[in-house]
């Protein structure tokens, strides 16, 4: 079986194609609807990498990656509402402690969606949310700066870091409770659709049974290195939308095609990289991969701006939607060190 015709890519084409595509320039405007999310569910999408005796179709990391171009592709606020669940699915995989076995399967099998708050430990040695412990569990004060899905997860997996600088990772239910309250959601210039907020924690405590991984900080920043300098399916899926635009489009025909070789080009090089048995290996290399899909994706969300002419001024074109989520995608995930890479490119 390949990547093309595995069902799951079947799954997310029809998806794409009946659903998303179709209401994506609405979402965009009016929020991600709950039954997108339920349809996501259905699709047994949620459960693409996941263990299959949890549930989940163990599918290779090609067809995760395939799925997650179409998505995006298709509706961006959708994919980044529901792109969330895999860190939790996969923490969850490996873990033996005793949540494991209350939460991998209703998350692998999609009849629960769960969201991340954690990003925030990448600003270590600032530490935005504090875990101590607590009657035998954990309590976690502070602030995270970005929650995506609110009202649409069921559960999140957050993180603080205690003063010994261990990471501590646990699930809790995504709802307003006992300190733990959400800011309105936030005005983005794109993917206000995804339903985004702060959250502020004042004393939030989870039982000790609540917690996946705890980790010392300087090893998990080995581990999620590559997560962020590797270059996003997301963009690529943005790409080729973008360029599908271009289709019967006379003048536009040589861009396409130029445009469409080098992308290509580039996502074959880069999903090299992601599938290297060594993930912290060749980071230069993995950057400048990365900075040439930022590069393909704006060339393509332009051309497709400017062969729609002034039509893609019109909040109901998918030109210009395409291009403000190909904004959001230049900064999602970033870090410093994605930052420097992708200025000094620039600046080259």
């Amino acid at each position: 079986m390949t990547v093309a015709t595995h069902p799951l890519v079947a799954r997310a084409r029809l998806l794409a194609d009946d659903l998303l595509a179709p209401h994506a320039e609405r979402v965009d405007q009016a929020g991600v609807p709950v039954s997108h999310v339920e349809a996501v569910k259905r699709s047994g999408l949620l459960g693409v990498g996941a263990p299959a005796e949890y549930g989940g179709a163990a599918a290779p990391a090609a067809v995760a990656r395939r799925t997650a171009e179409i998505l995006a592709g298709a509706c961006c606020s959708t994919w980044f509402v529901t792109t969330q669940h895999y860190t939790p699915v996969k923490l969850l995989a490996a873990s033996g402690l005793p949540v494991r076995e209350r939460l991998l399967r209703p998350l692998a099998s999609g009849e629960l969606l769960a969201g991340i708050a954690y990003a925030h430990v990448r600003a270590f040695p600032r530490v935005p949310v504090r875990a101590v412990p607590e009657r035998g569990g954990w309590r976690f004060d502070g602030t995270v700066p970005w929650y995506t899905g609110w009202g649409l997860n069921d559960v999140m997996l957050l993180a603080g870091v205690t003063d010994a600088a261990e990471v501590v990772f646990a699930f809790a239910e995504a709802r307003e409770q006992p300190g733990l309250r959400p800011s309105p959601p936030m005005r983005l210039a794109a993917l206000t659709a995804s339903r985004t907020v702060s959250l502020r924690l004042e004393g939030l405590w989870l039982p000790g049974k609540a917690v996946v991984l705890r980790t010392p900080q300087k090893e998990f920043a080995v581990v999620d290195r590559p997560r962020n300098t590797n270059a996003s399916p997301a963009v690529f899926g943005v790409a080729d939308a973008a360029l599908a635009l271009l289709d019967g489009v006379p003048e536009a025909e040589e861009t396409a095609r130029s445009l469409r070789t080098r992308l290509d080009e580039t996502r074959e090089r880069a999903y090299a990289l992601w599938d290297h048995p060594v993930p912290h290996e060749r980071i230069e290399e993995r950057l400048a991969l990365k900075t040439r899909s930022y590069d393909l994706m704006r060339a393509a969300t332009t051309a497709a701006v400017v062969a729609g002419g002034g039509r893609s001024l019109d909040l109901d074109s998918r030109a210009q939607r395409l291009f403000r989520e190909g904004m959001f995608l230049l900064v999602q995930g970033q870090t410093a060190e994605v930052r420097r890479a992708h200025l000094g490119h620039l600046g080259d």
